[in-house]
């Protein structure tokens, strides 16, 4: 199966060469696509890993470029078993690729800390979001309208359905690109790996294997040869989830990360109560445009929130991060991680973070007689924990089912979700990093938090 004409080559620093098509540059070219440029893939990843500055427009190209491998992957193995597998033609490929060239574009500076782990404001993939971001007002939206693929588009990124605008379409078109294994995850971590410069690969192999079920229009990877498990691509299975899983504990949750994230997500909280902005003023900027609009709105801050909002722009830019004081993670806390949330995570829970802060510090001004900023922060109990929906065929089993479906039969997986689970921490991280006062700091927090176990142990504290 040909793919459409490329008439551009782009170089990549991870897949190399990547072509594109003159409609997809046209989409690349648009003001939307192109503020991806100042958005960083791994957000204040370069605080931990100064290597970690590439961008949500680099990842998009590297998406569309691993959309491209599969589509052929598929077409190879329908043209093995095309009795019982279905091939992409060169229009469905057209319209997907384009998908998988935006799926990003809805993205705000330091995303995960503002609509994932602080709940900030509705996710990225919202229907809302993309609807706006593709709307005629935009030049993408009229780039995709002028070429003649936006309801299709639009149903692929949306994948609900057909609505009178989005396309219903296939249910392969959208889950190339948003599985638990798909192209998207394929070119992140290849490209987090690279960055980062931590020495973790996923093997390409595994892409020969990926198929489109006939009958159900599943994409889905064949474990089935001869009725035989394929134990070997089983394995790269298990070896990309467990790969997602190592970035997530060395990377996307290393503790400057999520303390320069709290900052963002704190600054962009206490903006949004001022109504010094709003969350639509969140969509066209870049990481350094937001904390810019962020310092010259604080002015019209009231009740000092303007001092507090420059000052916590000003720590991110320069690395001046809080430190933790205490620490409570989900392992040690299984049975009151739940309150925890209840209290603390999201929008609706600022009254009740900001009671329990301001106790803190008033105790600690008490006990030492120093003005000590305390932030808690409480992520999502789900964070972004993924289930093994990628289909898969079983020896044995008649269509294919989700990989999540078989976590009996592989005991690596049970352990990987359950190990994904425990990476979620409670955090109280304070505006100091004196040892001793850290101490004091802890004894408090502890009468705060009777019921929970921290397991941070403060560094030269006795």
């Amino acid at each position: 199966m040909s793919l459409p004409k490329k008439t551009t080559v782009l170089r990549d620093p991870v897949h190399g060469d990547v072509r594109l098509t003159a409609e997809e540059m046209a989409v690349l070219d648009t003001p939307q696509m192109q503020r991806l440029r100042g958005i960083k893939q791994l957000g204040a990843a370069h605080l931990a890993y100064p290597g970690a500055v590439h961008t949500r427009f680099d990842h998009s190209i590297g998406t569309l470029h691993m959309t491209g491998r599969l589509i052929e992957a598929i077409g190879r193995n329908f043209e093995l078993d095309p009795k019982n597998c279905l091939g992409i033609a060169p229009e469905e490929a057209r319209v997907i690729r384009l998908a998988a060239l935006i799926h990003d574009v809805t993205h705000v500076p330091y995303g995960h800390n503002v609509e994932d782990q602080s709940g900030l404001m509705e996710r990225h993939d919202a229907p809302s979001r993309y609807r706006a971001m593709l709307s005629t007002e935009t030049a993408l939206g009229r780039v995709l309208r002028e070429v003649g693929v936006y309801e299709d588009v639009l149903g692929v990124l949306l994948a609900e359905g057909g609505d009178g605008e989005a396309a219903a379409v296939p249910p392969y078109w959208a889950q190339l690109m948003s599985d638990t294994i798909c192209s998207d995850i394929l070119d992140y971590l290849a490209r987090d790996a690279y960055f980062t410069g931590l020495k973790l690969g996923v093997d390409d192999r595994l892409l020969e294997h990926f198929r489109v079920d006939r009958q159900t229009g599943n994409l889905f990877i064949d474990l089935s040869k001869r009725n035989l498990l394929r134990e070997d691509i089983l394995s790269e299975i298990v070896r990309t989830l467990e790969a997602r899983y190592y970035f997530s504990e060395r990377v996307y949750y290393h503790h400057a990360k999520v303390s320069a994230g709290a900052l963002v997500a704190r600054a962009v909280e206490l903006s949004l109560r001022a109504g010094t902005v709003t969350p639509e003023d969140l969509y066209t900027q870049t990481d350094d445009s937001l904390l810019g609009l962020l310092e010259r709105r604080s002015a019209g801050a009231p009740d000092g929130l303007g001092k507090r909002i420059a000052d916590l722009c000003q720590r991110l830019r320069e690395r001046r991060l809080y430190k933790r004081v205490a620490v409570y993670p989900r392992y040690a806390n299984e049975d009151v991680q739940p309150s925890l949330v209840e209290r603390f995570f999201a929008r609706e829970a600022a009254d009740q973070r900001r009671e329990v802060e301001e106790r803190l510090s008033d105790l600690v001004r008490f006990a030492t007689g120093r003005d000590i900023d305390v932030m808690v922060y409480c992520p999502s109990a789900k964070m972004q924990l993924k289930a093994a929906q990628t289909h898969v065929r079983w020896p044995g089993e008649g269509a294919p089912l989700p990989l999540a479906n078989f976590a009996e039969r592989v005991p690596r997986l049970k352990d990987l979700e359950r190990s994904y689970r425990d990476l979620w921490k409670f955090y109280v991280l304070v505006d100091t990093g004196e040892p001793a006062l850290l101490a004091k700091l802890q004894e408090i927090v502890a009468g705060e938090f009777p019921e929970a176990t921290n397991t941070y142990q403060v560094p030269g504290a006795r």
